[in-house]
């Protein structure tokens, strides 16, 4: 069985995406407007980023800023018109006033995807209970990944939690890969890859400047190589 760890890495247009195959990345996260962290990109970006790459794409579901849903029926509008373009793979997460998981709107979009595979992104990291979203989510149909730093602060603070739950992996809750990234760096590699991590994201890190920057195919090999090893 392989051991070859994912590598991810957020991608705004085509030439990021195209940059990011070349350099070794083995999935896409597709996003626009990084000021508000990744929103949900237009149908147009997804098709010409879908016929540039050949590698497969995560499209996020978000219309605004934070982890509150917002206007489901419009992010379920979305979901509906990027998989008519041929989107098969999702990142989305919400949470309620509590801090729990909004269900209403998680267990909707799941509905809407019927089947497709899809990543609870870094709104468990602003979760008042990591464990008990992890459990009630633990059955939605699609949901194989958590892309999480382990804290709201990135993985500098959150990387004994990422190795607490990466022993867990099995568990009731616990049975979706574990996908590090929020500040992740070079030097966390070795830690996460040794506590049985084999999922990897990054999009800074993929570029030489700021998000004005495209992604590097050197950076992103940096990436691959250091994953590898």
């Amino acid at each position: 069985m392989s051991t070859r760890a994912v590598l991810e890495v957020i991608a705004l247009d085509v030439e990021d995406a195209v940059a990011a195959q070349a350099g070794g990345a083995d999935r896409l996260e597709l996003v626009t407007d990084m000021a508000s962290d990744g929103l949900t990109p237009p149908v147009a970006a997804f098709a010409g980023i879908r016929a540039a790459v050949d590698i497969s794409l995560r499209v996020m579901l978000r219309l605004g800023d934070g982890f509150a849903a917002g206007d489901v029926e419009a992010l379920v509008r979305a979901a509906g018109e990027l998989r008519a373009a041929g989107a098969e793979e999702f990142v989305l997460g919400f949470l309620g006033e509590d801090g729990g998981p909004d269900l209403d709107a998680v267990e909707r979009l799941a509905g809407e995807l019927d089947g497709c595979r899809w990543t609870f992104h870094r709104a468990i990291d602003r979760a008042a209970d990591r464990d008990a979203l992890r459990k009630q989510l633990a059955e939605l149909p699609g949901l194989d990944t958590y892309l999480t730093a382990g804290s709201p602060d990135g993985v500098d603070d959150g990387l004994p939690t990422l190795v607490a739950e990466a022993a867990r992996r099995g568990e009731p809750g616990y049975t979706q890969r574990l996908m590090a990234g929020g500040g992740l760096r070079l030097d966390h590699v070795p830690r996460l890859r040794a506590a049985g991590v084999d999922a990897f994201h990054i999009g800074a890190a993929a570029r030489t400047g700021d998000w004005t920057t495209p992604v590097s195919a050197e950076a992103v090999r940096s990436w691959r190589t250091a994953l590898d090893a």
